[in-house]
């Protein structure tokens, strides 16, 4: 704490990633990477920016994305002035936090969720107001449809991992006409239905997207806004106000490649699906009780011990798993779907955690 900080640093608390752990081959299942790599095409794109002598990174990159925005255009069924690109889906979040949710009204969005929302309310002074998730952790869309600034939920829920049907968020969005609805869907791949295909209807509807999970390149930070033109026009608005270069040029190529290898990214999500199928079947074997997941990851709590302890034993064994010490979830943990052979070690450990 200093007295040169400005006022709004003084009541500012920040977002806690998940532990990278500086360990030689951790098991690490708390960050809810991706277990397998991205697409080959990436590298082949990669080094096809650099060329033999790096020449193009003197250069600015594209400030405007134009080849990433197109490809993600198409592959959506989109137009390109649909599309917004940013340095990952948090800055993405971020700028509509500051171009889209600052109103008179308070936000919405769940009590239990992505904990990066009341960071960005309170950094941009967004007035908010948490909605109690039900006792199965699942939204409420009752719940949504009364006056307010904007409301803001992923689907699948982090990190419950519950996924609203496409015909529930559509209530949600029909039902707030005066306010713009945010579905941000880092985790849809992995088994939910995605929001993009009502955003021809739907003037205040805007999707969240981000290339760190079903394709693989958290390490690049690709994240992507869809939505009316207006809606998008805004958050460039912002982005131009404060860094009109967020996408460097091997993040772009990258992202392009990406979303060209359709068959990879179906068959990582297909791999990641069956494992977290099998992961479950374990988890319930040894008596954890398991939240339906259509996310890359599981939410689960043992009824005789305590999540805390299980994550301690854990890490002392070079497992890392994510606890959240939050009201309602602090007895369950937060498992990110591995390579099965990962999934095996952990369930190895507890199985003489438990027994």
């Amino acid at each position: 704490m200093s007295r040169f900080w400005s006022d709004i640093v003084h009541r500012l608390v920040p977002y806690v990633p998940g532990e990278q752990p500086a360990l030689a081959h951790p098991v690490k299942l708390n960050t809810n990477e991706n277990p397998y790599p991205p697409s080959p095409r990436v590298l082949d794109a990669i080094r096809a920016e650099l060329g033999e002598h790096s020449e193009l990174l003197r250069r600015y990159p594209d400030p405007v994305a134009k080849n990433l925005r197109t490809a993600v255009a198409a592959h959506h069924g989109l137009r390109a002035d649909q599309v917004f690109v940013g340095n990952g889906s948090d800055e993405v979040l971020a700028h509509a936090f500051l171009a889209l949710l600052k109103h008179d009204k308070p936000i919405l969005f769940p009590d239990i969720t992505y904990s990066f929302y009341p960071t960005y309310a309170r950094l941009y002074e967004v007035e908010y107001r948490t909605v109690p998730l039900d006792e199965q952790f699942q939204i409420r869309v009752d719940d949504y449809l009364q006056p307010n600034g904007g409301v803001i939920f992923p689907n699948p829920n982090a990190p419950t991992g519950h996924a609203l049907p496409l015909a529930e968020i559509e209530r949600v969005v029909a039902g707030n006409p005066d306010s713009v609805v945010i579905v941000d869907e880092a985790y849809v791949d992995f088994g939910a239905e995605s929001a993009i295909a009502l955003i021809d209807r739907y003037p205040n509807l805007l999707v969240v997207h981000t290339t760190s999970k079903s394709r693989s390149l958290a390490g690049m930070r690709v994240g992507f806004a869809f939505g009316h033109a207006d809606l998008i026009d805004a958050l460039n608005r912002v982005k131009d106000s404060f860094n009109s270069y967020p996408l460097d040029r091997l993040a772009q190529a990258a992202g392009v490649a990406a979303y060209e290898d359709v068959a990879y990214f179906r068959s990582t999500c297909e791999r990641v699906i069956a494992s977290r199928t099998r992961l479950n079947a374990a988890l319930e074997a040894l008596g954890f009780e398991v939240v339906p997941s259509a996310a890359n990851f599981v939410f689960a709590k043992h009824p005789k011990h305590d999540a805390a302890g299980i994550a301690a034993k854990l890490r002392e064994k070079e497992i890392f798993v994510r606890h959240f010490k939050l009201p309602r979830i602090d007895q369950h943990l937060r498992i990110s779907i591995g390579t099965d052979a990962e999934c095996d070690t952990l369930v190895e450990a507890l199985k003489a955690i438990v027994a």
